[in-house]
């Protein structure tokens, strides 16, 4: 400032000497012409200077302890938010082949138990279908698993429209409603057919038949490859996922309703898989951010599930490795980060969340609009639905494939299932969190190492930028892995159904 004011001082020292000199008009007219321009360019220059200063605000902890730089909410374009990537012209393509022919086994019977979850059994069933076919068999309608942990005495039509399956797959495979009454003692085949298998392995299994008329089968989830699998193969599980496996008339109805009153609650809405409950945690020994108490629970409790192998895991080192699910806290950061901003409405697609409300009060603060189907549907509307954990899934399944916006915090069977499915209706917007690299920017943030909001959420986007259901073929397995482990390492069939049931041809 010293300097400045010594050279104004000298400046106007100058210009009295000069003007006490006989100048022409022209001249003085120049030289106040010439003083006006710098002024200006001056005001320019400092002017230029707040502006950036504005569109880059830096968040001091040391001003703020208590407000981490993810609270600070960063304008982000609409259309960066919700706009689904570019489908290039890709439709659904499942329409069979010139060279497909219909199972005629009418005489030889498959019977299932599906097992799993909602959408393990969703997956299993279409893959029992398409094996149906390769063995030429006549399908039974599957027995749902009532012996999981989520104990659900569902029935298949309990949760599927069971006429329409039946009626939508008449010119693929022969379904019926149970075995005929003079083949249900006799002697069956009972087998546990291997995971991840091919068209060979299925055919070896036709020699069954030599002895049997009836094979059942123990397990449905995984039996079929992923990948080198006959189009007509594929394109089979896809008919029966996407087409066939409706949902029954009272679950379509009410899902459809939970989607309408989120509409008018606000035009669109995020839905969110927060894969926050007890047997995740167990199951995947996470524990980061829960008490001693809560931390033992789990322990015992993947103790005491026999059907889980692993027992001893290292929570730091699955965090680590990205195999764990995000935490609610670690959700909202997340959403908010990538730019949405606290009215967004998001919709909890889950069960109940370990730890309750005390969990979810972080997300909460940052997103207030959130919502459960509890708040969405009357306790009459739900009444049919309680202690029915499928068929719950069910509603929140259909409200994630509608949603304008689907995250996952865990990218378990029905992220994997919901994921699939909006690629197949024209690659709507998923955002698939990259958990390994938000753990690393999470410990960042919470040492202190990240400092200004617009850096952290520029790191958190550009990491997500491909990670937003555009289409894109099918991984492969992990490289440096051999032998039939390989198979567990591939992207699911389900998961991303391209190219054999997504293409450019017109056919749907």
């Amino acid at each position: 400032m010293v300097n400045c004011r010594g050279s104004s001082l000298m400046r106007t020292a100058s210009t009295s000497k000069i003007l006490s000199r006989k100048q022409s008009p022209r001249a003085i007219a120049l030289y106040i012409i010439f003083l006006f321009a710098f002024s200006i360019l001056i005001f320019f220059f400092n002017a230029g200077n707040i502006v950036e200063d504005q569109q880059n605000p830096i968040v001091s902890h040391e001003a703020h302890p208590q407000t981490p730089p993810q609270t600070q909410f960063l304008q982000i374009a609409d259309e960066e938010l919700w706009d689904a990537p570019s489908h290039h012209g890709l439709r659904p393509c499942v329409k069979p082949t010139s060279r497909y022919r219909a199972a005629q086994g009418s005489d030889r019977y498959l019977t299932v138990k599906s097992n799993g979850g909602l959408n393990q059994m969703r997956t299993g069933i279409s893959d029992m279908v398409a094996v149906a076919h390769i063995m030429n068999a006549t399908l039974v309608i599957p027995r749902l698993d009532k012996q999981s942990f989520w104990q659900d005495s569902s029935t298949f039509s309990d949760i599927f429209d069971e006429l329409h399956f039946i009626a939508t797959l008449q010119g693929d495979v022969r379904i019926v409603r149970e075995l005929p009454k003079e083949l249900e003692l006799v002697p069956r085949a009972r087998k546990h057919f291997t995971s991840w298998s091919g068209m060979g392995y299925y055919k070896e299994m036709m020699q069954l038949w030599s002895n049997h008329q009836v094979i059942h089968v123990v397990k449905s989830d995984s039996r079929l490859a992923n990948n080198d699998l006959p189009l007509d193969t594929q394109r089979l599980r896809c008919r029966a996922l996407y087409h066939a496996l409706r949902f029954s008339p009272p679950i379509e109805g009410l899902g459809k309703k939970l989607v309408d009153r989120l509409r008018m609650r606000s035009g669109r809405y995020i839905a969110l898989h927060l894969r926050y409950e007890k047997d995740m945690l167990a199951f995947t020994g996470c524990t980061y951010g829960l008490t001693d108490a809560e931390s033992e629970e789990l322990r015992i409790m993947r103790e005491n599930t026999k059907h889980w192998k692993v027992k001893d895991i290292n929570s730091t080192e699955q965090r680590i490795g990205g195999f764990c699910p995000l935490t609610p806290k670690e959700v909202g950061i997340f959403l908010q980060a990538l730019g949405y901003p606290p009215s967004t409405l998001i919709y909890v697609a889950s069960g109940e969340i370990y730890g309750g409300d005390a969990r979810l009060s972080d997300l909460m603060s940052r997103f207030p609009n959130l919502v459960f189907k509890e708040q969405l549907a009357t306790e009459k509307e739900l009444k049919a639905f309680a202690r029915h954990a499928s068929q719950s899934a069910a509603l929140d399944y259909i409200v994630s494939i509608e949603s304008d916006v689907f995250v996952p915090s865990y990218s378990g069977n029905m992220a994997r299932a919901v994921e699939g499915h909006r690629r197949f209706l024209g690659h709507r917007k998923t955002i698939s969190p990259d958990r390994k690299g938000l753990v690393r920017l999470f410990d960042e943030l919470e040492s202190g190492g990240e400092r200004e909001a617009s850096s952290f959420s520029y790191t958190v986007r550009e990491m997500h930028k491909n990670r937003q259901g555009a289409p894109r073929k099918r991984k492969g397995p992990s490289p440096g892995i051999k032998g039939k482990a390989r198979f567990r390492t591939e992207e699911s069939f389900y998961e991303n159904p391209y190219p054999e049931c997504i293409c450019r041809s017109k056919a749907v």
